[in-house]
């Protein structure tokens, strides 16, 4: 199913870099996180290790992903899984073979290729771990984890994600899976329109205040960084925005399916 897509085709190559207003998967974290203070702050911790390696253009890596998920879930150590796998209650299994982390690590590097647009080989990424389920826990939470690397890599921030972690996927829906990546294109073309928008404004109000400086009032003002609060500082100013409720990445909502690494990765049988 995966090779069937037409990922360099699916969406066009984003034109600029993409900056945002706000940082929309921090607004997710905190919306997901409940009262759980110590999940929230490990996913804010691998978070900024997230942001550190793209901002470094490190390679997507097994290690680097084994790393993320050791932090999400708090454990010394974080293997790939060395037996099939269930989730979602029983209703879908995640086989494994001889070379699931071989074909793991050559998809993960799949996302340096620049002739697929960014957020296409974004969209791609986050199911390949979702569907291939690498660790015994915490899939969900790093499949939006590698999401975000993907993008901040090249420079594309999203305002918002939870439309994109939120909405059910399945391994066998080669046109959900395109539509995944057409969701992630167009969230990053809105979060571009609106950093103009808010941008614009700051221009305008700066000009207003300060008309004494002509032409110089008219320079891009610089955006200021963004300072993370303490966790539930930051997530009560944002709650407004965040969804109530969470579905993990991939949950199904009916009855059991096919095993989902064999759906995605046709040529690898379950047994």
């Amino acid at each position: 199913m995966r090779e069937s897509i037409g990922w360099r085709d699916v969406v066009a190559h984003p034109t600029t870099s993409v900056s945002a207003t706000r940082d929309g998967f921090v607004d997710f974290a905190c919306g997901s996180a409940g009262h759980d203070r110590q999940r929230l702050s490990r996913m804010l911790t691998a978070y900024d290790d997230v942001r550190l390696e793209a901002t470094a253009g490190a390679d997507l890596t097994s290690d680097l992903l084994a790393r993320w998920n050791r932090i999400i879930r708090g454990v010394p150590v974080a293997a790939f899984r060395r037996a099939p796998a269930h989730a979602k209650n029983g209703r879908e299994r995640y086989g494994l073979h001889a070379d699931t982390e071989h074909r793991f690590a050559s998809c993960l590097a799949e996302t340096a290729d620049r002739e697929t647009p960014v957020t296409a080989r974004a969209a791609r990424a986050y199911l390949d771990v979702a569907f291939f389920h690498p660790y015994d826990d915490g899939n969900a939470r790093l499949a939006g984890a590698v999401l975000q690397f993907v993008l901040l890599r090249e420079c594309v921030e999203l305002d918002e994600v939870t439309p994109i972690l939120t909405t059910v996927r399945r391994a066998d829906d080669a046109e959900g899976a395109a539509d995944l990546a057409r969701l992630v294109h167009g969230i990053a073309t809105a979060t571009h329109r609106r950093w103009l928008r808010a941008n614009g404004s700051a221009k305008v109000d700066h000009a207003r205040r300060h008309p004494g400086q002509g032409q110089r009032a008219l320079l891009p003002l610089p955006v200021p960084p963004r300072q993370r609060a303490a966790p539930y500082d930051q997530c009560s100013a944002t709650s407004g925005f965040i969804r109530s409720h969470k579905v993990e990445a991939g949950e199904p909502s009916g009855k059991s399916t096919r095993s989902s690494s064999r759906s995605w990765i046709r040529s690898t049988p379950t047994p």
